[in-house]
């Protein structure tokens, strides 16, 4: 599962989640600090990434045009990145499953 942190997530949870999502990336990373949301769709597409987010945006976008990508929607609200990977941690095999469903578009946690 190569999960793309989006900017409103720290880049900090690529290294502390790296044994659960090993291949994972933050947009800073690819040089997407400062791209737009169409940008960021476009290079999860093309690499076969799953967009974690904070922002409904993505999960809106998803509504209208489906996967993929596939959208990981964490809806904590004002939290540490420490409950972040908490709940990404938590939720681990919900997202496994996710990624292999052929039905759903995005998952909610929070």
């Amino acid at each position: 599962m190569k999960l793309l942190f989006d900017q409103n997530l720290s880049p900090r949870l690529v290294r502390a989640l790296a044994e659960v999502f090993p291949d994972s990336t933050h947009v800073r990373d690819v040089g997407l600090a400062s791209a737009d949301d169409d940008d960021v769709w476009a290079y999860a597409v093309a690499h076969g990434f799953l967009i974690v987010s904070k922002d409904s945006d993505f999960h809106q976008r998803s509504f209208v045009h489906g996967a993929p990508p596939k959208i990981v929607w964490v809806r904590l609200g004002n939290c540490t990145t420490a409950q972040v990977e908490a709940i990404l941690r938590a939720h681990a095999g919900e997202i496994a499953r996710f990624t292999k469903d052929q039905t759903e578009s995005f998952l909610v946690l929070g």
